[in-house]
């Protein structure tokens, strides 16, 4: 099926007579958006696609399912008064847009060079993503949400299935809360990560369902971290960066890793 075949294919599932659909070819998107509230939701074909042709038809289902739900979430902008509890961080590539498509300034922090700290309000299928005008009707400061988030943050489980190739352990941490990404921000996993690693601690951040933690002891570690991150990357439903990261002394740096070889699992 080529892309144009299952742009149809696509548009077809999510039509509606409350909703406008357009295609943007030269980034291959479709752009989804409710005719009354003229917001929307932009989805990318091209990692779609290459599921349709992996036959990951669920991956496929799981991202439609996403813009019906992000859609419907739009006809009502929860308060942070009173969801206090449900306040989290997420992070995104520093490409993401830093204010809604209405104007509204999102809330964000910068995180590294290749990532930024955005805060949102967790409604379970989906979230909201918390603007300046929504905090300034709030009673907190952004210093405060952002303390909220963290501490948030910090209650959910860190579930880590665990990976062995060439002697270097691989640590993948998909809790499928829509918050996995964000639990590179708990200083205390980090920490922990850090003290077990009997060789380098690295770590990527290719997309927001995932966080990967490495124990690099050769040089085949960093090709197989370099490979996995790219890999994950362009299956990411919400894509965030290809570059791994070295950690050291409590920071985050992104690294260029030119890989050689794939990697093979033992």
């Amino acid at each position: 099926m080529n892309m144009q075949q299952f742009r149809k294919e696509i548009e077809k599932r999510l039509a509606s007579d409350e909703r406008s659909i357009t295609y943007d070819h030269k980034e291959a998107t479709l752009r989804i958006e409710d005719k009354e509230l003229k917001k929307g939701v932009t989805l990318a074909l091209k990692p779609l696609l290459a599921k349709w042709e992996r036959e990951d038809f669920a991956g496929i289902d799981e991202a439609l399912r996403y813009v019906e739900v992000g859609l419907a979430a739009m006809k009502h902008t929860p308060a942070l008064q009173g969801n206090e509890k449900k306040v989290f961080p997420v992070i995104r590539a520093t490409s993401f847009p830093t204010e809604t498509k209405a104007g509204e300034a999102l809330l964000y922090d910068e995180h590294t060079a290749e990532t930024r700290i955005y805060y949102v309000i967790d409604l379970g299928d989906s979230y909201t993503l918390i603007h300046e005008e929504m905090a300034a009707e709030s009673p907190y400061t952004k210093a405060e949400i952002a303390e909220m988030a963290l501490f948030n943050l910090r209650s959910l489980p860190q579930p880590l299935k665990e990976d062995v190739v060439a002697g270097n352990k691989f640590y993948f941490l998909r809790a499928k809360d829509g918050f996995d990404a964000s639990r590179v921000l708990d200083p205390s996993l980090l920490e922990k990560m850090d003290k077990q690693a009997s060789g380098q601690l690295a770590l990527a951040i290719p997309h927001q369902d995932v966080l990967i933690f490495a124990d690099i002891v050769n040089e085949r570690g960093y090709d197989v971290l370099a490979q996995i991150a790219l890999q994950f990357f362009g299956e990411g439903r919400v894509p965030v960066t290809a570059l791994p990261f070295m950690y050291e002394d409590g920071e985050l740096e992104p690294t260029f890793i030119l890989a050689q070889r794939k990697p093979r699992t033992e």
